[in-house]
């Protein structure tokens, strides 16, 4: 990683009569642009995420999706789909005069990154993409219903426990309801079960501090709230709509760079190898030494020298 940097200017952008944005910028004022989409949905950023790019040639962006992070209104769900928030890229770009950007995103954020430069193909400068997610049911499936569950079985008990045992057919619409109850203690419960199991599965080797970020409640109910929204709502997008020869027509020119662990259990590879089938053009790395998170070192490295390659570009 990069050594650790200050934001030259931290602000916020009103995108709605209800959100507001956090953002920073950060690195070189007149450098390269890029744009940090985080995961979750509802995961919010970190200055440790300025770390992947070199701060002598990236001018760096970094903001908090609708009711993430920083911003506001926190777990908020009205008006907080996939496609405002493609809206709310374009509004910052535009709100820091920036003509053409980079894209940085893994997990849901590499599902944002495809959804908006499929949707502004002309805006973006290169992907680079981590733990691809699409959002389809398959994928839903194996990671909140049964896949996953075979590898954690003792993470997984804890991630039942909240839901009765008639209610476990359909764990996501479970949760849904818990999620949105009208006792706060039931909602925070739900919250911080459903938060635990993705940081108990994320990486290669359980990090205890990691699994433990999940009983922070502000995090936990933004979190698990905007997730499982966006899931139940299955992503506001059709099944498997960002691998459609069509969609992916818009993008084919765009150079994109893949970073996936192969034993990433929260993004199984099969959809990053579903997404080069259909995209030979862009160049895959499988980590053969990592699971989902981006801090793994494998990924790290390979991340970072991805936007090395791209800083000139």
């Amino acid at each position: 990683m990069y050594p650790g940097i200050e934001a030259f200017e931290v602000s916020t952008l009103k995108v709605s009569d209800i959100h507001t944005l956090y953002y920073e910028v950060s690195g070189k004022k007149d450098g390269t642009p890029v744009v940090f989409l985080h995961g979750g949905p509802g995961g919010g950023t970190s200055e440790y995420e300025r770390g992947y790019f070199n701060p002598d040639k990236y001018k760096i962006v970094l903001f908090d999706q609708r009711g993430a992070g920083k911003s506001t209104p926190s777990a908020s769900l009205e008006d907080n789909t996939t496609w405002d928030l493609v809206k709310d890229i374009e509004r910052l770009r535009e709100h820091l005069k920036i003509d053409k950007w980079h894209v940085f995103g893994g997990s849901w954020g590499s599902t944002l990154s495809l959804a908006y430069a499929q949707s502004h193909p002309d805006r973006v400068k290169s992907l680079v993409l981590r733990g691809i997610f699409t959002l389809r049911k398959s994928e839903l499936r194996f990671f909140y219903q049964d896949g996953a569950s075979h590898l954690f079985p003792e993470a997984w008990d804890e991630f039942l426990a909240p839901i009765p045992e008639s209610e476990r057919g359909d764990l996501i619409l479970a949760y849904h309801a818990q999620l949105n109850s009208v006792d706060e203690e039931t909602r925070l419960k739900a919250a911080r079960a459903w938060s635990r199991w993705e940081m108990w599965t994320s990486k290669l080797y359980v990090d205890p501090a990691q699994v433990a970020h999940a009983d922070d409640d502000k995090f936990a109910n933004a979190f698990a709230r905007i997730e499982n929204h966006y899931f139940v709502n299955s992503g506001f997008m059709r099944d498997g709509q960002l691998l459609e020869v069509q969609e992916i027509d818009k993008i084919r020119h765009i150079p994109t760079i893949v970073v996936q662990g192969r034993y990433d259990v929260v993004c199984p590879a099969t959809t990053a190898y579903a997404l080069k089938k259909v995209w030979p053009e862009v160049t895959l790395h499988i980590v053969p030494d990592a699971g989902h998170s981006a801090r793994e070192p494998g990924i790290a490295k390979l991340l970072i020298e991805a936007t090395d390659s791209f800083a000139d570009l």
